[in-house]
């Protein structure tokens, strides 16, 4: 983690946390159960730029960043650990990596699958219905498929602009 001792990295990776609490305040309700959030995009950046450990610590530091600003439930940490995954395979399917749309799915279907389906209906479970993980997941997936488009797009958007726009330069080794 020795990443994190150079001031450009540890200046990046704060902005873009600060960024991801205040972006997923942002959401366009679709419909009652659907809304298109932000807050995921920074965090992608910073797998792009930074790599999957500060990547890693970004996603952490959302998930506590966004509670301590406005909670809207108790506090878990089991979605800090969803935040930190996130983080990790972000980092992993894109830094130092050319980014193509084909990556940027591949990467937003293991993210749904691996943190959206399986580890946060794991979270709710235990947080609120005990025995019912199978039900969890079954009422998450029609909102993941609908929404697995929606972010892909958006990511490759934001990944692709910032990569054609040369800001590799924030990059550090």
């Amino acid at each position: 983690m020795t990443k994190l001792r150079n001031t450009k990295t540890l200046a990046l990776a704060a902005m873009l946390t600060a960024i991801g609490i205040i972006l997923s305040f942002f959401k366009i309700p679709v419909n009652q159960l659907i809304t298109i959030g932000f807050g995921s995009l920074p965090l992608s950046v910073s797998g792009m730029l930074l790599g999957p450990a500060v990547s890693g610590v970004v996603g952490a530091l959302m998930d506590i960043g966004g509670y301590l600003v406005k909670p809207t439930g108790p506090f878990f940490p089991g979605f800090t650990i969803s935040g930190i995954v996130s983080g990790i395979i972000y980092g992993l399917m894109f830094y130092k990596k050319k980014i193509t749309f084909t990556r940027v799915l591949v990467a937003q279907v293991i993210l749904t699958i691996v943190v959206n389906i399986l580890m946060n209906s794991y979270w709710l479970k235990l947080l609120y219905l005990k025995d019912a993980y199978f039900a969890v997941i079954i009422s998450r997936l029609p909102k993941e498929v609908i929404m697995l488009p929606i972010m892909t797009v958006m990511k490759f958007i934001v990944l692709k602009t910032i990569q054609e726009v040369k800001v590799f330069h924030l990059q550090v080794e």
